[in-house]
């Protein structure tokens, strides 16, 4: 057995990734709202921002959090293809649970089909980012923790969407976005608390890349996107707001300049 350590660079990278976490939840209920009260091509755009952003955020989420990863004995190696595969899937399959709840005809039925593909797509996610660990060794897995692991994902997901789709305000909103970045987060390090690695001495080099030259990186990217999203989606005017400007603006055009 080899003697894992899951926070190796102390507290920064579990309080990062659940940053992370926060702020790809936040943007991504922040544009299910959006979309909730568009149509059309907007409402489309809308849900797919809220899908890239969430999915984007616990991906990120997960390799920061595995940037403290380390088994004592072997270096850790990441299979890029199967990496990019985990980053593919979490935004496909937590776009088909927030396309659902967009379209979903009862807010019931939206909140329950919605929660169950977004949760099911973070624990898809996690588990095929655990694939795509390379190391002189082997993982197992114990079962009731990666079944315990995907239910506080899929709870954790409803939850979000429930509060997304029932309640208005930033501060409801700024609340369900740190519910599920903590719900992330546990779906995280419940999923690596079912890990355990037999190491083999072997001199063999591994497959795969470091996680400062390719996971660093690639999560900077993301991360980069998602603070930039936020801000863009932050400024943009809402449709009520676009509305009311547009009202207010109309008599101005209307009002006949006095002669000189």
């Amino acid at each position: 057995m080899g003697h894992m350590q899951h926070m190796d660079g102390g507290w920064i990278t579990p309080v990062l990734s659940y940053v992370m976490a926060v702020v790809g939840a936040a943007l991504g209920l922040r544009c299910t709202v959006r979309a909730l009260a568009a149509r059309g091509r907007a409402k489309r755009n809308w849900l797919l921002t809220a899908s890239a952003a969430i999915g984007a955020g616990i991906w990120t989420m997960h390799f920061v959090a595995m940037l403290g990863f380390t088994v004592d004995g072997t270096a850790i190696r990441y299979d890029i293809p199967l990496t990019l595969l985990s980053l593919a899937v979490a935004i496909v399959v937590v776009g088909a649970g927030v396309f659902i709840a967009g379209y979903g005809g009862s807010r019931v039925r939206s909140v329950l089909l919605g929660g169950l593909g977004t949760g099911l797509g973070v624990a898809a996610m996690h588990y095929i980012g655990m694939a795509a660990v390379e190391l002189n060794g082997s993982l197992a897995y114990d079962p009731r923790l990666v079944a315990a692991s995907v239910v506080i994902a899929v709870v954790a997901a409803s939850a979000a969407l429930w509060a997304a789709l029932a309640v208005r305000g930033p501060v409801i909103a700024a609340g369900a976005a740190l519910v599920m970045g903590l719900a992330v987060s546990s779906m995280h390090y419940t999923g690596m608390a079912a890990v355990s690695v037999s190491v083999r001495t072997s001199t063999a080099p591994l497959a795969g890349a470091s996680a400062p030259a390719f996971i660093l990186p690639l999560a900077v990217v993301l991360g980069s996107f998602l603070f930039l999203t936020c801000a863009f989606v932050a400024l943009s005017p809402t449709a009520r707001e676009r509305a009311e400007s547009e009202a207010a603006a109309r008599p101005l055009h209307e009002v006949e300049l006095p002669a000189t």
